[in-house]
């Protein structure tokens, strides 16, 4: 199966320098349907092929397939060290020239194709080869494309097998409707309409310590100005901590303890060198500190995660995303939010768009508004797959999931 080239990307300033090993993003200024203003609503890509679609499965179980008897023959060859146009040793050039052509980025080329200097064709086929791998399409051999184009042909067919084993659950899920798909390892959530990718935002998901769930599920509504009732294990690992070195940490985060009727309790009354804290509901109020930000995406499932707005708009520019405590925080939520309601009657039955969003969360009351028509959802962790483009992606299995010897299932929420 030939490789398909994904759309082009433009990318940002170079990232900061980092200390560990980072997924790559890419963001890209996008026009926001009738709100040229709206904050975040970029895309990371415009390669309209979705991550999950009916034929996502089969497509990466033939792209496995591929990949390994490519390592059975030999694999590609390894490259020695970062290298850019017109800097590049002749025969470090013939050399990559070939890695990109094992995978199909370039033609297969003769013996005299193979001596050619490095041009534009080669330097089209290096971007997209990052861009296949979710790299900032820079042309050139850096760091984080020479760790990628290095890594073996049967490390590659591993990742390929066990993205496919976690898609075959997949089989009853709607694809004919429209729906939403969060890529974990990418980062990235994709609302999908009429089989192609209509935005594709940047997304905030868990870390290492506090991973997302893979979860089918359906959206059922948008809730403005949320409230945020902490998990027990925040509490214990950062407000206690937290409450013994400052007694004003709640009231300056606009947090309020609770007890089991669900009346205020005064925080100075509590042992904070205990865990006597966690016997209470702590909850966060709506506004501008709210870690949900101004808007929650919900969908109820027996993990209890859900999608939202942050205060930290800062993290979507960065290249490693895998920073929350399991939910999906999404870049250019007012614009998903308005895609999941549409259909949904608004303010005075005008349809609900970002203006009107907008206008909803300055009110500072929390609302939430039941979609007409639920979108089915599905968090999935794909650090290898294929669609019928041809096209075969890679990201880093930050999870370490492939390492695991059974993949896990993904839920069906009820």
């Amino acid at each position: 199966m030939p490789p398909g080239k994904p759309a082009a990307v433009t990318s940002p300033a170079p990232p900061e320098p980092r200390a560990v090993k980072k997924t790559a993003s890419r963001r890209h200024a996008h026009p926001v349907r009738g709100e040229p203003d709206v904050k975040g609503a970029n895309v990371i890509s415009d390669d309209p092929e979705p991550s999950a679609t009916a034929d996502t499965a089969a497509c990466t179980t033939a792209a496995a397939q591929r990949y390994a008897t490519i390592a059975e023959q030999g694999g590609w060859p390894v490259l020695a060290k970062p290298m850019k146009r017109g800097q590049a040793a002749p025969q470090d050039v013939a050399t990559l020239r070939h890695r990109l052509a094992v995978e199909g980025d370039l033609p297969p080329t003769d013996d005299a194709a193979a001596r050619a200097s490095w041009d534009d064709t080669l330097t089209d086929a290096l971007k997209h080869y990052q861009a296949r791998m979710g790299l900032r399409q820079t042309g050139m051999v850096d760091e984080m494309t020479l760790a990628a184009l290095n890594v073996p042909a049967s490390e590659r067919a591993k990742e390929l097998d066990a993205s496919a084993h976690r898609l075959a659950i997949l089989q009853n899920f709607p694809f004919d409707q429209r729906y939403v798909v969060v890529n974990i390892p990418a980062a990235a959530v994709e609302e999908v309409e009429g089989g192609r990718v209509v935005h594709r935002y940047a997304a905030v998901v868990g870390g290492t310590d506090h991973q997302s769930p893979q979860v089918q599920a359906k959206i059922t509504d948008v809730i403005a100005n949320p409230t945020w009732t902490l998990p027990v294990s925040i509490i214990k690992n950062e407000v206690i901590p937290k409450m013994a070195k400052d007694s004003h940490y709640l009231s300056r985060m606009n947090i309020r303890m609770l007890d089991a009727r669900g009346r205020e309790v005064n925080p100075h009354g509590i042992d904070w060198s205990s865990n006597e804290a966690t016997e209470f509901t702590f909850r966060q109020d709506p506004g501008r500190k709210n870690s949900l930000g101004t808007l929650k995406i919900n969908m109820p499932n027996n993990q209890s995660v859900y999608m939202h707005d942050t205060p930290a708009k800062g993290f979507f520019a960065r290249d490693y995303r895998f920073l929350s405590h399991g939910c999906v925080r999404v870049d250019g939520v007012l614009d998903l939010a308005a895609w999941l309601l549409e259909g949904t009657a608004g303010p005075d039955g005008e349809a609900w768009t970002v203006a009107t969003l907008k206008k909803l969360v300055g009110e500072e009351d929390k609302k939430a508004i039941r979609l007409k028509q639920n979108v089915p959802v599905v968090w999935l962790y794909l650090d290898g797959w294929s669609g019928s483009d041809g096209a075969v992606h890679f990201r880093d299995d930050i999870y370490a999931l492939d390492q695991e010897q059974a993949s896990t299932p993904v839920s069906q929420a009820k």
